[in-house]
């Protein structure tokens, strides 16, 4: 495809999103609904052919020594597919936010003023790795009444693309345009540079991957970004905590997926409980192959499990199995730490004193701010939204996970019956 063949193609793809916009947003429940239980069968009986286009991704990705952490999220095993096609049996079973009346009131000249649900339009996603956001983002938008234009990366494309090709016949089998579902055909990175420019079709664009991704689709963009730049998640092991329930959670954090923007980074633990918790810690997520990276306070307290840890060990995603660790002589200073190097993403103290829970929930700012759970949790399927297209880690229009109501917005309708300004 020549240089100037693209600019073309994504002018095409962005004029058969916004037409396929306006079909979605008039659509009926029932045919969402019935296009979402079309394509969770589909892609149950299709799963070798899922599985196959995947390998071929796999294998280029091997080939090319893609990092464990990458490989892991660009797997569509076969309990990856399993969740994709519940995911769509939920998102199905949600209500329809599209239409609803969130509110209503009169004025004193008689005139009926509400807010009504509605789609954003056309949203353009670009992301990283992971094949099964093609899924997720697709339903989403669907459920919401959006089009949605995805640009995955060029390690998924094969499976991007047949993924996709079960998305349109799941739409086309309810009535619905195919196009309200569209996969960039193509590697090339003009291809991005190209979408970033279609304002006149694509009306928000949601970036996710690395903060490098992000902060390019930013600088790129004409049209608003939904974003979050990176997962720097902590937990606060507070002087009430139950330590055996912290080092649990400390360990689901860090350990269960690694390279997830959920995942556990930095553990802040108060000077109170540091001499008996640390220890503690330390030999659970040893055995488990985490590198300790251990505060001067910290680090006697952890033997030989824990090496010193540096200034650019705080703030940082490792997405891998490593850990920071330091100790606080208060939860004022773990607040104060976490403003300073948290990414806004997910945050979490351990504690059983109430009125230091609810203080952290208050004054923490995340997306997430969970009390005695895992960072784990800040994840659609699991705070029970189906799936996500993102977590957004800026508060404009949306803060945290984007479920189908967050792919919507609202407008004011008037109702009448002969009213004039005077």
């Amino acid at each position: 495809m020549s240089e100037q063949s693209i600019p073309e193609l994504m002018q095409t793809i962005g004029r058969r999103a916004k037409a396929a916009s306006r079909i979605l947003a008039a659509a009926s429940p029932a045919a969402k609904n019935q296009a979402l239980e079309a394509l969770a069968s589909l892609i149950e009986q299709r799963g070798p052919e899922i599985t196959a286009a995947n390998e071929k991704d796999l294998a280029a990705a091997k080939e090319r020594g893609m990092d464990a952490a990458r490989l892991d999220r660009l797997g569509l095993t076969p309990r990856v597919q399993a969740e994709m096609a519940q995911a769509c049996r939920d998102v199905a079973a949600q209500d329809d936010p599209v239409g609803a009346m969130e509110t209503m009131w009169q004025r004193p000249n008689g005139l009926q003023v509400g807010k009504m649900r509605i789609p954003l339009g056309v949203i353009a996603m670009i992301y990283e790795s992971r094949p099964n956001v093609t899924v997720d983002s697709g339903i989403l938008c669907l459920k919401a009444g959006n089009a949605i234009i995805l640009r995955g990366g060029s390690e998924a494309i094969h499976s991007n693309l047949y993924l996709a090709s079960l998305v349109h016949e799941a739409l086309e089998s309810a009535g619905l345009p195919a196009n309200a579902v569209q996969v960039v055909p193509i590697t090339d990175r003009a291809a991005v540079q190209e979408l970033l420019t279609l304002e006149d079709y694509v009306d928000v664009v949601i970036p996710r991957g690395g903060e490098t991704l992000i902060r390019a689709v930013v600088e790129g963009a004409r049209m608003p970004v939904l974003k979050h730049y990176k997962g720097v998640c902590h937990v606060y092991v507070d002087a009430d905590a139950d330590l055996e329930e912290a080092v649990a959670i400390a360990e689901n954090g860090k350990c269960q997926r690694p390279g997830v923007c959920n995942a556990l980074e930095a553990l802040l633990v108060h000077q109170d409980v540091a001499e008996q918790f640390l220890p503690m810690v330390a030999d659970k997520l040893a055995a488990a192959g985490v590198e300790l990276r251990a505060c001067p306070r910290s680090l006697p307290l952890m033997g030989d499990k824990a090496v010193p840890a540096t200034d650019d060990d705080w703030g940082k995603e490792f997405h891998e199995l490593i850990l920071a660790v330091k100790t606080v002589s208060s939860m004022q200073e773990a607040q104060d730490h976490i403003a300073e190097h948290g990414s806004n993403h997910t945050e979490v103290i351990c504690t059983r004193n109430y009125e230091r829970a609810l203080r952290f929930l208050r004054e923490v700012d995340a997306s997430m701010v969970g009390v005695n759970a895992s960072t784990r949790f800040n994840d659609g399927g699991q705070l029970g939204l189906g799936a996500e297209i993102g977590i957004s880690t800026s508060k404009l229009h949306s803060y945290g996970v984007m479920g189908v109501k967050e792919l919507t917005t609202t407008k004011f309708v008037v109702l009448g019956n002969g009213q004039v300004r005077a």
